[in-house]
């Protein structure tokens, strides 16, 4: 099944962007698009449900220990093989973070099925939407939190100075993180569920309970023409119940077209959020 994408509403896209949810920090205006920096990349495996799982580990100089950052990848079929990885960790790593990025299940050369395969072959459209959330809560979150396990294990990591974020499907994994806590002391969703919210209401319904039950800050975000800004308006409301210092901003059409879509259009629009998430997470582990 591929969930459809979903224009914007323009009537109520002023109330949207001018949303700057209760924030004990002002956020930086957008750093401008850095140059590709070169990272040492290792490539490990680790274990989740009997599967061996494949990630992409970055590392500051120096032997820490330093905080870490878990990155959820999207829906994209091999996310190891594109810019994305790379381009988090030039934000990150310079930052003095050890990055992380696990390849759930079926991604990459991750063993297991591919969950957009598994969506797919739903029956019907009601059947594909519960598949979705038992997947994301389930297995797929195993994964993630496989992935986090691995990283603790680190003699260079700080196994209190760990956050998590991630776009999309990636979004959703760092919601359903934030409700289980793990060991996460904040978390950054960008577009979580953009990409499935008019199409799959239990996933919306789920959201909702990760973003009420969630004990740690969260801050989401999303580009001025994502697929749905409805994660902003409704899952925003939930966190501004919550007060500070958790935060929702959905960013001015200030950059170019390419970069005002779903997730910022990846790689190439990740400088637009960058500053703001830097500083973001540096009050979360103060």
């Amino acid at each position: 099944m591929r969930y459809p994408e979903r224009s914007v509403n323009r009537a109520g896209a002023w109330t949207l962007a001018s949303l700057i949810v209760v924030a004990s920090w002002h956020p930086a205006p957008a750093m401008a698009q850095a140059q590709p920096a070169a990272f040492a990349t290792e490539r490990v495996t680790f274990k989740s449900d009997g599967l061996t799982l494949v990630g992409f580990l970055f590392k500051p100089d120096g032997s820490g220990p330093f905080p870490g950052l878990i990155w959820n990848h999207g829906s994209e079929k091999s996310p190891g093989t594109m810019r994305q990885f790379d381009a988090v960790a030039a934000i990150f790593v310079p930052a003095g973070y050890v990055v992380f990025a696990p390849m759930r299940r079926g991604h990459g050369d991750s063993e297991g099925p591919y969950v957009m395969d598994q969506l797919r072959r739903g029956q019907d459209n009601h059947a594909a939407a519960s598949l979705a959330v038992r997947l994301m809560e389930g297995e797929h979150l195993n994964d993630q939190l496989a992935g986090l396990a691995y990283l603790k294990r680190q003699p260079y990591v700080d196994p209190h100075r760990l956050v998590v974020a991630g776009c999309s499907f990636g979004g959703i994994q760092t919601l359903l993180a934030a409700e289980r806590g793990a060991g996460y002391r904040a978390a950054v969703a960008i577009s979580p569920g953009a990409l499935s919210w008019s199409g799959n209401p239990l996933l919306r319904d789920r959201l909702v309970a990760a973003v009420r039950k969630a004990e740690i800050p969260v801050f989401l975000i999303q580009p001025p023409k994502d697929a749905s800004l409805e994660p902003s308006r409704v899952l925003g409301a939930e966190l501004e119940r919550r007060g500070k210092p958790n935060a929702v901003k959905v960013y001015p059409p200030e950059m170019p077209e390419d970069q005002q879509g779903h997730c910022f259009g990846g790689a190439r629009g990740m400088h637009v959020w960058a500053q703001d998430v830097l500083t973001f997470f540096a009050g979360a582990l103060r």
